[in-house]
């Protein structure tokens, strides 16, 4: 019977469903366990009432241990933010999250998808890499840590079609 416990309980099984704005204060709470500057509730609760916003929610059993959020015009998109609960960091869940997303995007019509990433933080630049975006410009500066140290970003390209 562990099986069915680990089933319902919030074992092995994942899945990637569309986020609601009753995923708000979940998907901010791994927001900021992420990021230093965390975005709220009421921020992602706005987002998510958007109809040019598309936002997945990744569940192992029934919690919700990631998400990706994305905003599309025309055959264009980018992602927002994508997080992953740190106690599951390094166990590939953020790439069938990613492709997922990626394509439930195609399937809107999206044809070009860009991102920024902090260009020292290796394991999303090697998810980007791996999911076959490539770095097409640079911010310098652009984020700014906890102590004040600034860092650059790289914009990251990728066409579905």
């Amino acid at each position: 019977m562990n099986w069915l416990s680990d089933f319902w309980g919030g074992g092995g099984l994942t899945l990637v469903e569309t986020a609601t704005p009753a995923d708000a204060p979940r998907l901010a709470e791994l927001h900021g366990a992420s990021f230093h500057r965390g975005w709220g509730e009421g921020e992602f609760e706005s987002m998510l009432g958007e109809s040019n916003t598309l936002a997945h929610r990744l569940k192992l059993g029934r919690k919700i241990i990631g998400f990706v959020v994305s905003r599309f015009g025309a055959d264009e998109a980018e992602i927002l933010s994508i997080a992953i609960d740190p106690r599951h960091r390094g166990e590939g869940f953020s790439r069938n999250l990613l492709l997922t997303h990626l394509g439930h995007l195609a399937t809107r019509g999206v044809r070009t998808i860009f991102l920024e990433v902090e260009e020292n933080n290796r394991p999303a630049l090697r998810l980007y890499e791996a999911a076959g975006f490539a770095v097409v410009g640079r911010r310098e500066r652009y984020y700014r840590d906890a102590s004040g140290e600034q860092s650059n970003a790289l914009l990251m390209r990728r066409e579905l079609s």
